[in-house]
């Protein structure tokens, strides 16, 4: 498949910079998988689309305050934005400034801090911190919105970029699908039999990339970490032993899910995945998606053609521009299956 296949026209004005006031606000585009229908609702109806059994997967990764500005030792301003944390001290980051970074250059930061440029790692760079790397971004860093926000972080983006589950910090983006969850919607599908569990997989910068080669075959993925857990391992296994409808929260769970190999048990697991899910592909394990709606030529709406198919893709991407839904990663819902 090409890239142009998903290109799509997307008036500016329908990309979400800020969230709704309230979580579960967002709209929810619900496509029917037997006849095709879609249906208009608010995110808070989820529970009328779910029946007892399901089993949702959500991704519990936190993110982390990762952008950092500092001085390298000429005076000229540069920008850290974090990828993941190596351990300790250690880091690997994008490194933004006018003549780039050589190893051994040393960057002063906030609180007295300073960095030193170990290596280059591909299109990262190695950093290492003169203090621990985790609590320093949690305590210095800013939340890193994706390019398409045009506008500075705040306080608030720290709770509503976050979604109301994050446990384990490592992410530089949100996991999006689960920002429209509550807390009561939660206890609700609880409360309806329906099922839940939680994968961790921290986003990576890549997941802003977009598909810049011709065709889908030649992109280049980029991976990224990811745990299953043995509870969640048992879950699935119980699910699908079931015949029960597994609903990833997201297209980090769907990956997650779809990296597991298809004649096999779930087993707890540690890795990491460069999955590429793009049509034609044969879904092992993933019966329905929760899910934003993504950026033109990027890797995660061809993974929506892979579920639902090109033309459907299109025909619901038109119906929600057409029924002016909120776009991107603040933006609005779809259900599909």
């Amino acid at each position: 498949m090409r890239r142009a296949d998903f290109s799509y026209p997307l008036p500016e004005e329908l990309i979400a910079d800020r969230p709704l006031p309230r979580r579960g606000a967002s709209r929810l585009l619900a496509l029917d998988g037997a006849s095709g229908a879609v249906r208009d609702l608010a995110f808070d109806d989820l529970g009328s689309l779910l029946r007892p059994g399901d089993l949702l997967v959500l991704n519990d990764t936190r993110v982390l305050p990762a952008r950092l500005r500092g001085r390298k030792a000429s005076g000229g301003a540069c920008e850290i934005l974090l990828e993941r944390i190596l351990g300790g001290r250690r880091f690997l980051a994008q490194g933004r400034a006018s003549k780039g970074f050589a190893a051994g250059t040393r960057i002063a930061l906030p609180a007295d801090a300073s960095a030193v440029v170990v290596a280059r790692r591909g299109e990262f760079h190695e950093f290492e911190l003169d203090r621990e790397a985790l609590p320093y971004f949690e305590g210095h860093g800013s939340i890193p919105l994706p390019p398409y926000v045009a506008r500075e972080a705040d306080q608030a983006d720290r709770e509503r970029y976050q979604t109301v589950y994050a446990a384990v910090p490592g992410a530089v983006a949100a996991p999006t699908a689960g920002l429209h969850f509550t807390d009561e919607l939660l206890k609700q599908l609880d409360a309806a039999g329906v099922e839940k569990t939680f994968v961790t997989l921290h986003v990576g910068i890549g997941t802003f990339r977009p598909v810049t080669a011709d065709t889908l075959d030649r992109h280049v993925m980029h991976s990224e970490s990811y745990t299953l857990s043995a509870d969640a391992a048992g879950m699935l296994n119980r699910a699908k032993r079931d015949g029960r409808r597994i609903i990833a929260v997201g297209t980090t769970s769907a990956r997650v899910l779809e990296s597991q190999p298809a004649d096999e048990a779930f087993v707890e697991r540690t890795a990491e995945t460069s999955i590429f899910i793009y049509p034609p592909y044969e879904w092992r394990h993933v019966g329905a998606l929760i899910t934003n709606f993504h950026l033109p030529r990027s890797t995660l709406i061809a993974l929506i053609a892979a579920m639902v198919g090109l033309d459907e893709q299109r025909r619901i991407y038109r119906a929600a521009i057409e029924e002016r839904y909120r776009f991107f990663s603040y933006g609005d819902a779809m259900l599909i299956e």
